[in-house]
């Protein structure tokens, strides 16, 4: 707990996944830890409902201060899609998106489509957020839009070939800002960026401080030990810098 507040208190925005408290319990202490940990800002959280096509259930939840942005509005991704039951099922969770206000950064309004993929069908779902996109912009109007999660995006789940054929990473509006040679999981001996932020729209690109995109190495900066990591998370979480309006700095975690 000690250090995933560390890490969450360095952000305007985080965005926490694989949540696994049916008691639901753990994120209201996480909170009220958070808030006193933290007393510059004041922390509110959006969780999304527990998600899973069978017993196994995850939940996202957003973690935000809200001193210094609003979460507007926020859907499951086929509760826009109309189609067949069958075709919503690519998905093992729904996607979990939610529309941005920020009035301290150079752009104002964006989307983020929260999503953690499952890793035998990592192809497959990272196809459909292509359609997840064009759902949100036609339903919000908008450009700006964030992509993150774990996608697992590497390594096993997914080959070179593949990701070439990705819709997102053949159409050059969008921008891949964790690459693929990166490293996203904590354990010495892998080396894979599973975990992505794909971002999408000119004013949010160009909203965006250059080379900011980087996984955070918790371990190293916290200084604990392979073990002591693991115990936090197997992954470590990536993070974006947007450019402020004024002197303020907005950090994306995931």
């Amino acid at each position: 707990m000690g250090t995933l507040i560390k890490i969450i208190s360095r952000c305007d925005l985080t965005l926490v996944q694989e949540v696994r408290d049916s008691k639901g319990g753990a994120i209201p202490t996480l909170l009220k830890t958070l808030n006193r940990f933290d007393k510059s800002h004041v922390y509110s959280h959006l969780e999304s409902k527990r998600l899973g096509r069978k017993t196994y259930k995850e939940q996202y939840v957003y973690i935000y201060r809200k001193d210094m942005l609003q979460v507007q509005e926020h859907f499951y991704y086929p509760e826009l899609n109309q189609q067949e039951s069958n075709d919503t099922e690519v998905f093992s969770r729904d996607p979990f998106v939610i529309r941005i206000h920020s009035p301290t950064t150079l752009v104002k309004n964006f989307v983020i489509i929260g999503h953690h993929t499952c890793p035998t069908k990592a192809m497959k779902e990272m196809d459909e957020l292509f359609e997840v996109f064009r759902a949100v912009k036609k339903k919000w109007k908008t450009e700006n839009v964030m992509l993150l999660g774990d996608l697992n995006a590497d390594c096993g789940y997914v080959t070179i070939k593949g990701l070439r054929n990705l819709k997102m990473r053949n159409d050059p509006k969008f921008h891949w800002l964790i690459k693929d040679e990166q490293d996203t999981t904590v354990r010495e001996k892998t080396h894979c960026a599973y975990d992505r932020i794909i971002i999408h729209g000119k004013e949010l690109i160009s909203g965006i401080v250059v080379e900011s995109a980087q996984p955070f190495n918790f371990k190293k900066e916290f200084r604990l030990t392979e073990q002591e990591a693991l115990e936090v998370s197997d992954h470590y979480p990536v993070e974006v810098d947007l450019k402020p309006s004024h002197h303020y700095l907005l950090h994306h975690e995931l």
